[in-house]
Formats: C-alpha cells, sequence, structure tokens
C-alpha cells in the first residue's frame, strides 16, 4: 500500500500538466514525475520490475483521485 502520498504541480503555471510525486511504499521513499500522458519517472531508487506495474496502477488511481476529479 502506498502510504504518506504528496503531490505539487512541477510548473508555475498549473495549466501545465506535470506533478511531482513522493510517496513510501514498502518501507521505501518514492521520487517520481508524473505526466499528462501518465508515464512515470522515477528518481533515485526505483521499485523493482516485478512491483512496477502494480505500484503505477495504485499511482494512476491516486491521481485520478487528487488531480482529475
Amino acid at each position: 500500500m502506498i502510504q504518506h502520498f504528496s503531490y505539487k504541480p512541477l510548473f508555475e503555471n498549473s495549466q501545465i500538466p506535470g506533478w511531482s510525486i513522493r510517496f513510501f511504499y514498502e518501507q521505501k521513499r518514492y521520487v517520481a514525475e508524473y505526466y499528462k500522458d501518465g508515464s512515470i519517472k522515477f528518481f533515485g531508487e526505483s521499485p523493482a520490475e516485478e512491483q512496477k506495474e502494480q505500484l503505477e496502477k495504485m499511482i494512476h488511481e491516486l491521481m485520478l483521485f487528487h488531480v482529475y476529479e
């Protein structure tokens, strides 16, 4: 489960889509950028390949809930 999820716009002009996201997953801290097309770019530590697909689904759901409501 994702914990302590936070996001903020990448650009001062909030009309330009793109967000910086931060969260904890399985006791590891992740930092990434979420783009309009749904792509996610991780910085620093990336999740293991077998976890990545499930984690990205959870991030998409959170972004739909918080940003695109």
